[in-house]
């Protein structure tokens, strides 16, 4: 790899970054597929490079059997990276403007029953500060859809529970206000008044700015809370695969299957499009024809 593609690389990564606003996670992403992508280069200019052999790194990495998903965002990435050299005028034509990604169809989100969100609830011991914190925070994230994310970046600031509000901050930092169950408020409260300045045992290091925190007094991890889902799900053997989103897909589905409105499931959850929330319409329809099926006498 040159010198020059060494400086294109941190360029764009600062381009999408500041100019694009995307995640860490994203930035991440597509700094590490650029960077495989100029490797494979070694020493060519990029400003020479053709449709062509393009295709053929693409060909290339056929071999490492990466998911669809993952080929999807390594094209997105090189789409994203040749469209920023030719706004730059770093090079004089896209090479990457006939390069698409590969078709792949939706899976259905896995969500868990109310029966089953209960069962974990119930399953977490709050006779420990840290047990209650974590009871705390998965009542949130069924009560309100919150990505994870959000919730770890949660400031005092952002809680308006006088109206049962909280303000998130999604992707690309986009804002928008989630609505709070009056249980799980309730939790929220006592988690703040009472647990919270307990859960470290040194007052003097606890992060005055984050609703939750570790044992050290600093903002809580998201790795710490699906840890905490683990654990509980091991213990009760629940024969499902439960992530922190899986709570959030709950929650949507739940919302739907009750009547409410797509458009309003799709500003609760913060989707840019709504394509992206009508997936739980399907696993909706899925539950009612299960239903169906069980309850009718000539349904088979």
């Amino acid at each position: 790899m040159n010198d020059n593609s060494k400086r294109y690389l941190k360029e764009f990564k600062l381009y999408i970054q500041v100019e694009k606003n995307f995640s860490k996670h994203t930035v991440t992403a597509y700094g590490s597929d650029i960077l495989s992508f100029l490797i494979w280069l070694n020493e060519r200019n990029i400003e020479d490079v053709n449709y062509q052999q393009i295709r053929e790194y693409l060909a290339y990495i056929q071999q490492f059997n990466y998911s669809k998903t993952t080929i999807a965002r390594k094209i997105a990435s090189l789409r994203t990276f040749y469209r920023y050299l030719y706004r730059e005028r770093i090079i004089e034509s896209n090479p990457a403007i006939g390069v698409h990604s590969p078709k792949h169809g939706k899976s259905l989100p896995e969500f868990l029953t109310e029966e089953e969100i209960d069962k974990i609830l119930n399953n977490i011991k709050i006779d420990s500060p840290a047990g209650y914190r974590n009871r705390t925070i998965l009542e949130l994230l069924y009560a309100t859809g919150m990505r994870i994310s959000e919730l770890s970046s949660l400031n005092f600031e952002n809680l308006n529970l006088d109206e049962n509000e909280i303000k998130v901050f999604g992707k690309g930092a986009k804002e928008r206000i989630v609505l709070v169950s009056s249980r799980a408020k309730d939790f929220l409260e006592k988690y703040i008044k009472t647990v919270r300045r307990i859960i470290t045992k040194d007052d003097s290091k606890i992060d005055s700015e984050a609703v939750f925190i570790n044992k050290t007094g600093y903002r809580l991890q998201p790795q710490s809370v699906r840890l905490a889902i683990n654990d509980v799900v091991s213990k009760i053997e629940l024969p499902k695969h439960v992530t922190p989103h899986v709570f959030r897909h709950s929650f949507a589905t739940k919302l739907l299957e009750k009547g409410a409105d797509l458009r309003i499931v799709q500003e609760l959850l913060g989707h840019s499009s709504i394509s992206n929330t009508q997936i739980y319409t399907h696993v909706s329809a899925e539950r009612l024809k299960q239903s169906y099926n069980i309850a009718h006498p000539r349904a088979k």
